[in-house]
């Protein structure tokens, strides 16, 4: 039986730059393929800040929010059957769509599909409007792909599926990680700690995690999380310290996931060692990368990948780590915020608010006092 639904739904929409505003939507009506999803929490990241402050140049206006954790709150037969869920049933949502018919649908890279959508990027303007989480409600199109995860769970840490999906992906499966090898995480974000969580995980020997003089408490909680050792760049020599701490060999996997920074992509050139493998995943902004050397990956046969998106394997492995409850993920966590919070959310997540850092934050619908991590403001 569906739940009892409101005909309208609260939700923040982009209407331009640096611009959230608070509308009632009406809930749509879904077809057999389709669902209503009631959103339990959002996560944010940087993409979010970038889509804010416009350097994503995505349409408007449009609901945003690409990590829903929810309860299914109706769904038609057909995608009932097709997903395996029925109303009632907490489930996260895959970001990306895909056309499922494109040659790289068919040959398993469906996050690269021809025609490849991205929840939160679709405009109001594209029935039913309600295509991303920073809403009560949100609209499940016939294409997506859920997954079930624990009710136990808290909300907060039941949608820590994406990041962790992202260190499985981008830190594990992209690379090739195999067991022992040893690891340099250039980035102590949350999707820089999800990649040593996933990384340690998976076997690795030695995990190394590099960050600036500001990120001392992200550095701590790396080695919480089971890093070897940290690397603070504003201080110590990155290049000098990982050839020590690996014997003069350098690392077999290096993972960038630094923000705009363009000199880590360089420097990991330096950092791998011969024959071992670069993965880009920290996006520049299309900035060119300056001093970019290329004869060292001739000279040293370095494998350099890029890395965009999750898929379902490493959302999978996310669950199976988050349902295990084997990790103090509530470490990660630092802030829940209410829907009109947003912007206060997304300030915060960029480290535009003095004296309160982030790490891990998002979205709760009905939470209605303003809270900055402890604090209520």
């Amino acid at each position: 039986m569906d739940e009892a639904l409101p005909k309208t739904s609260l939700a923040m929409v982009q209407t331009g730059v640096r611009e959230l505003v608070r509308k009632d939507l009406p809930l749509p009506e879904i077809d057999d393929d389709s669902a209503l999803l009631r959103v339990e929490a959002c996560g944010i990241c940087g993409s979010d800040y970038e889509q804010y402050e416009g350097m994503l140049r995505t349409p408007v206006p449009v609901v945003p929010g690409h990590e829903p954790l929810g309860v299914i709150a109706k769904i038609g037969d057909r995608a009932a059957q097709r997903w395996g869920v029925d109303v009632g049933d907490r489930v996260v949502v895959e970001t990306m769509l895909s056309c499922r018919f494109c040659i790289n649908c068919r040959l398993g890279s469906y996050h690269l599909c021809d025609s490849r959508r991205i929840y939160s990027y679709i405009p109001l303007t594209e029935t039913p409007g309600l295509w991303g989480a920073y809403s009560e409600y949100m609209y499940l199109d016939p294409n997506s792909f859920v997954h079930r995860i624990d009710k136990g769970l808290p909300p907060e840490i039941a949608v820590m599926f994406n990041p962790l999906g992202a260190g499985y992906r981008w830190a594990v499966e992209v690379p090739g990680l195999r067991m022992g090898d040893s690891v340099a995480v250039l980035g102590p974000g949350q999707r820089g700690l999800a990649s040593v969580i996933a990384t340690r995980a998976a076997g690795a020997g030695q995990v190394i995690v590099t960050g600036l003089g500001s990120d001392a408490n992200k550095l701590k909680l790396a080695r919480e999380f089971g890093a070897d050792h940290t690397i603070d760049v504003t201080n110590e020599n990155p290049k000098q310290r990982i050839k020590e701490l690996t014997n003069g060999r350098g690392v077999d996997i290096v993972v960038d996931v630094t923000p705009y920074a363009v000199e880590p992509p360089t420097e990991a050139l330096d950092y791998v060692r011969p024959g071992g493998t670069v993965v880009l995943a920290g996006v520049k902004g299309f900035r060119p990368l300056p001093n970019f050397v290329s004869d060292k990956i001739v000279m040293k046969e370095i494998t350099v990948k890029g890395a965009i998106g999750v898929t379902s394997s490493g959302y999978q492995s996310a669950i199976k780590l988050i349902e295990s409850r084997s990790v103090p993920l509530e470490r990660m966590h630092t802030h829940n915020f209410g829907l009109e919070d947003a912007e206060l959310a997304i300030a915060t997540l960029a480290g535009k608010v003095e004296g309160d850092a982030s790490i891990h934050s998002c979205l709760i619908p009905g939470l209605t006092p303003r809270s900055v991590g402890n604090r209520t403001i």
